[in-house]
């Protein structure tokens, strides 16, 4: 009896296009609902802070105190704060400082730590020794403290209180990007690449950072979300955004301050909160999930 089961082709099957990266993320995205509706969530999070001042009800500054703590209407959907100002035109306007207080916090961490990390995988030697200790040192304390002290330096507001937020995240992301330098750093193509005579500078921009880019991006995205807790945090007690501008965190504040004369004004800033830090960490596991099969494949 012959054999007539019909067996893969292994020329075929080794000549068969492989997925791409970004088709292997974009299939896992689109089959996780999960990360679709956190990445619908931020899109329009973005729409609205990008097109704020076209689309919004009411000038978020303009005070009304005769019509202070209104309860929802048609003709105010969330009501109004203890200055008569809408609270969705107010919520509309603090999404740009949601997602551009992130993006400070995780520029400033990477422009401080990716640099120092990526030499320190590469060299090891005493710029590892040195930069590891100082990282220890500062993971050793508290982020928000450390902010704050930060903040007593350089004075409140939002570019400060981020850039203070990004110092404390600095050490944590060091640890991620010097972990996969340093093992991305000992593979042949590396070692190859230097003994073909390649500069410091060539083999940290060009061969390193490509490689351990994929961590970097899922700590980061993961980061994004605890830098908007960070700014909400540091805004409550006063040491983010100054008025007249204003973000969930000062809202949630002056929420509290009036939590008797309205109950119920903390809830819109803290339920846009709490999603935008779900969405990002949902993001940021979606990545990670990808990465970890793509390693294990």
């Amino acid at each position: 009896m012959t054999d007539t089961a019909v067996r893969p082709d292994p020329i075929a099957a080794a000549q068969a296009p492989a997925r791409s990266p970004l088709r292997e993320i974009a299939h896992a995205f689109l089959s996780s609902p999960a990360s679709v509706a956190a990445g619908l969530f931020l899109l329009l999070m973005l729409f609205v802070a990008v097109g704020a001042e076209f689309i919004v009800p009411y000038d978020p500054v303009v005070q009304n105190l005769g019509n202070r703590f209104a309860g929802p209407s048609l003709a105010h959907l969330l009501g109004t704060d203890e200055f008569g100002r809408d609270v969705l035109s107010r919520m509309m306007t603090a999404s740009r400082i949601a997602l551009l207080a992130p993006l400070i916090a995780i520029t400033t961490a990477a422009v401080l730590s990716v640099p120092i990390a990526l030499l320190a995988g590469l060299r090891r030697g005493l710029v590892d020794a040195a930069a590891g200790r100082l990282a220890d040192a500062l993971m050793s304390l508290p982020a928000l403290a450390l902010s704050m002290a930060i903040i007593a330096m350089l004075g409140p507001g939002l570019v400060n209180s981020m850039i203070a937020v990004g110092i404390a995240f600095a050490p944590s992301l060091f640890r991620v990007v010097r972990g996969a330098a340093l093992a991305v750093s000992r593979e042949t193509f590396m070692e190859s690449a230097e003994s073909i005579g390649c500069s410091t500078s060539r083999m940290l921009w060009v061969h390193l950072l490509p490689n351990v880019a994929a961590p970097l991006l899922v700590q980061a995205t993961i980061l994004m979300g605890v830098a908007l807790l960070a700014e909400a945090s540091l805004s409550f007690i006063g040491l983010g955004v100054q008025p007249p501008d204003t973000s969930w965190g000062s809202m949630l504040s002056a929420a509290y301050q009036n939590q008797f004369r309205d109950p119920f004004g903390g809830v819109a800033p803290g339920v846009a909160l709490a999603l935008t830090v779900l969405a990002f960490n949902v993001l940021g596991d979606t990545l990670r999930d990808v990465i970890t099969t793509g390693r294990h494949s």
